[in-house]
């Protein structure tokens, strides 16, 4: 009976432990959610207006944030303050003219606050949100009239992102598949000349195809230069808070409306296509609010490439040190190097990427294979491919410790039957002891996709930066480009934490990116989870 009492202690004290570790991450899930996914939701924009002593009136339109009913008064030039006043922080926004574009107001009295209903909001790709009521739109400086002028608005910026899009197809798939092959064509020439076989009809050929490619190249401009003249045509002209209108490019313009005349189902519709921006558009130059597609992606690569690279060293060193090697003292020596390498700090990673991957590594292929792009480096600087390679390092302690774990659950009379049997050592451990492992390794792979994706130090040194102008993968030969550089969730977030200008428009962005990070970490553990589950179910019955 006591050891029962015993057993029940000891029980409700895991469940308990368990319970709380479900509660705390519910608790971060629910505030990376509450303080990151509410940005997008359309905000009320207020019109205040403040009574100065003089009898002056100040105006001022935007978002409130924050609003203090007693807070102690700021101290004057003497040093002297008391009584309390009115704080009010507002997003003005209107960055580009008015900055800037977050203010706090000290009031004695409390301001007057309204919310007309044609107020409207414009996201920009750049210079942050605008505030103002719309005036009109202008085509070549001529105004345009129409009976709705919201959808007249909505259809041309349609129109113009359509232009957009069909610009940036030609200019990054078009004009790069054209100056790929512009660059082999050169390529081939030089070898040529090096061989000793560029005759004239060699050169004639040469100069007949780079004519070619030229006539194409100058097609493709004049498209390019017609589509950004188009895009440019339209203007939109809004009136601020002090009464200046703002001419302001279509172009420019991701998105408007006015949050103070939506209904509910308008503004819960908005909120899905904020959110599905997003996570789908790109950031634009010098900005980080217009989207993180090219940072999920960067990271779901990264470490897609660093499982495939550490999974097969990982499970080859497992086997070796628990079925091949005998237990000496070199096969000690590795354990313990093993589990000293799972405690080095990451950033000790990092270095060593930089100076044995980039530099050695890749200034030799450089010299190697791209001896003619030199100065310029090819490998030899940070990239995709470092990056995975050197997480891959780092996490492959774990994948060895989890997989000869696994191996060593396996039971002896399995690999004795098998022997007995007839098969070889070989082929009982592909056809019995692998397969059987198979979850272990998979617990290896959890654990190293979850280290990888959040690691961020070393990441700095070995291929992530703020801002790419492409992707890793296009369509453009060999699609894979492992010498890009990439964006990273990670260091996003510390991007937007610690350098972001505007860190108070970047606040919930770092929450969001963070959220995203945490939602793709889960996702993928959860499919390995799965995987694992199935496997070990198909075991089950073996290991009895």
């Amino acid at each position: 009976m006591k050891a029962m009492r015993q057993n029940d202690r000891w029980r409700w004290l895991t469940a308990g432990a368990v319970a709380v570790c479900l509660l705390a991450f519910t608790l971060l899930i629910g505030l990376l959610a509450w303080q990151g996914v509410r940005a997008f939701w359309p905000q009320r924009v207020d019109l205040y207006t403040f009574s100065q002593p003089e009898g002056a009136e100040t105006r001022l339109l935007g978002e409130t944030l924050e609003h203090q009913r007693r807070f102690p008064a700021p101290a004057d030039e003497q040093g002297n303050s008391g009584g309390q006043v009115n704080r009010y922080l507002i997003k003005t926004g209107n960055r580009d003219w008015d900055a800037p574009d977050f203010r706090v107001v000290y009031s004695r009295t409390a301001a007057q606050v309204s919310q007309p209903a044609d107020i409207m909001v414009l996201q920009r790709r750049s210079h942050g949100q605008a505030y103002g009521w719309f005036v009109g739109l202008r085509e070549d400086n001529e105004e345009l009239t129409a009976q709705d002028p919201d959808a007249l608005l909505h259809q041309r910026l349609g129109q113009v992102q359509m232009l957009v899009r069909q610009a940036n197809q030609i200019r990054r798939v078009d004009m790069a598949r054209l100056n790929s092959q512009r660059e082999q064509l050169d390529e081939q020439a030089a070898t040529n000349r090096a061989a000793g076989r560029f005759d004239l009809q060699a050169e004639s050929e040469y100069q007949a195809n780079q004519a070619a490619l030229q006539r194409r190249f100058n097609q493709l401009s004049e498209t390019l230069a017609s589509l950004q003249q188009q895009s440019q045509r339209d203007l939109l002209i809004l009136r601020d808070v002090h009464g200046t209108e703002h001419a302001i490019p279509l172009t420019e313009i991701v998105d408007s409306w006015k949050p103070n005349a939506m209904t509910l189902t308008g503004k819960t519709l908005h909120f899905l296509h904020q959110l599905w921006r997003f996570v789908s558009d790109s950031p634009a130059e010098g900005e980080s609010e217009s989207g993180a597609f090219p940072a999920i992606f960067g990271t779901v690569l990264m470490v897609l490439l660093m499982s495939v690279v550490v999974m097969p060293l990982g499970v080859i060193a497992a086997i070796w040190l628990h079925e091949y090697a005998g237990r000496n003292a070199l096969t000690r020596l590795v354990r313990i190097a093993v589990v000293n390498l799972a405690g080095v700090p990451s950033i000790v990673y990092g270095v060593f990427g930089l100076g044995f991957f980039v530099w050695l590594v890749g200034g030799t292929i450089d010299q190697l294979f791209f001896a003619s792009a030199l100065p310029n480096p090819t490998f030899g600087t940070p990239g995709l491919l470092w990056a995975s390679l050197t997480l891959a390092l780092l996490t492959l302690p774990v994948v060895i410790v989890a997989t000869e774990e696994g191996l060593s659950r396996i039971p002896n009379s399995l690999r004795q039957g098998s022997l007995a049997l007839g098969a070889t050592q070989a082929e009982t451990l592909w056809n019995v002891v692998l397969p059987m492992a198979v979850p272990a390794m998979l617990t290896g792979l959890i654990l190293a996709v979850a280290r990888a994706a959040g690691e961020t130090a070393p990441l700095m040194l070995v291929g992530v930066v703020k801002m790419v102008p492409e992707l890793p993968v296009d369509a453009v030969f060999p699609y894979l480009h492992l010498d890009r550089k990439f964006m990273h969730l990670g260091f996003q977030i510390y991007d937007l934490a610690f350098q972001s200008p505007n860190i108070e428009a970047d606040r919930p962005l770092v929450f969001a990116t963070a959220l995203l990070l945490v939602l793709i970490i889960l996702s993928l553990n959860l499919l390995a989870m799965g995987l694992r589950h199935r496997l070990r179910e198909r075991y089950r019955l073996m290991t009895q």
